[in-house]
């Protein structure tokens, strides 16, 4: 290929690698955090992440039950009323709710199927109904403890996801995998391997490493980026953390703005908005400004 094609060529990926997006947690951590609280950039499109929706009953000895999902996130301030009133006020704003998450009650919330049939059925059933009744957009997936091999997972979810997809229930999914001993990757990587073409979005948990450099972080986003090749990879960082990753006061921004000049960076997604409340919110802005210069 001549030298100014292949130039072109490349330039053309980088403009498409680049994402205005982003994308925030909320509900897993507090009652008081308001959708009205959180800054909203009109030049960037923005996800709302609800987290969690788990399949398990929802009481002082919560058990699974194999796909029928309740919500578990803080619903004081994040109703149907105040989804709808910031979706009206904010045309670039979707929502989407985040399936399973590390804990529920005083235990891990484990994925536990009884079996991919009878998991999805029930979980296509309940989630289509709490889909409809917060008028959500999309689905994330946050599993991260399970009692079932990684094929069961990859079948489970992507079963879902493709059925909600198909049913015009969701118009956008996404994973939310890490670095850990084996079991995380194994499981996400099944999944990714077979049903990648349903998901839009990977929001890798670059904070569940330990404390990075920027040179460290890049690095790591590369790896990850070529275990979900093909895939929208979104650079992250957790807003209550010192020794998490790398922090916004540490060189976050900076890598973005590497990653953002190699035509890498398919976005920002932010943990959590109920820590981001003590310092009013001012890395989101940080974050959206960044994006909105794409």
């Amino acid at each position: 290929m001549p030298i100014g094609i292949l130039e072109e060529f490349e330039n053309s990926i980088s403009e498409v690698a680049n994402s205005k997006l982003f994308r925030e947690y909320i509900g897993a951590e507090s009652d008081s955090v308001k959708l009205t609280d959180i800054p909203i950039h009109s030049g960037v499109e923005t996800h709302f992440i609800l987290a969690f929706a788990i399949d398990y009953t929802n009481d002082n000895h919560p058990s699974p039950t194999n796909g029928k999902f309740d919500v578990f996130w803080e619903t004081n301030h994040l109703g149907p009323e105040e989804i709808a009133s910031i979706k009206d006020r904010n045309a670039n704003v979707k929502f989407a709710v985040s399936l399973g998450g590390d804990s529920v009650g005083d235990g891990k919330a484990f994925f536990t199927p009884n079996s991919i049939s009878s998991w999805v059925r029930n979980a296509v059933s309940s989630l289509t109904s709490i889909i409809k009744q917060y008028n959500l957009d999309g689905i994330d997936i946050d599993y991260e403890h399970y009692k079932t091999d990684p094929n069961t997972f990859a079948e489970c979810i992507g079963q879902l996801l493709t059925n909600l997809k198909q049913s015009g229930t969701i118009s956008f999914a996404s994973i939310a995998p890490y670095e850990d001993d084996g079991a995380v990757q194994s499981h996400y990587q099944a999944l990714w391997r077979k049903y990648g073409h349903v998901i839009d979005y990977v929001n890798f948990q670059f904070y569940a490493y330990d404390k990075l450099t920027v040179s460290q972080f890049v690095q790591h986003f590369q790896e990850q980026a070529s275990n979900y090749g093909g895939g929208q990879l979104l650079a992250s960082f957790i807003s209550g953390g010192e020794n998490e990753g790398l922090t916004p006061n540490g060189g976050f921004f900076d890598a973005c703005n590497e990653l953002k000049g190699q035509g890498k960076l398919g976005g920002i997604f932010v943990w959590c908005a109920d820590e981001s409340t003590k310092s009013g919110f001012k890395y989101e802005k940080t974050a959206q400004a960044l994006l909105a210069s794409l």
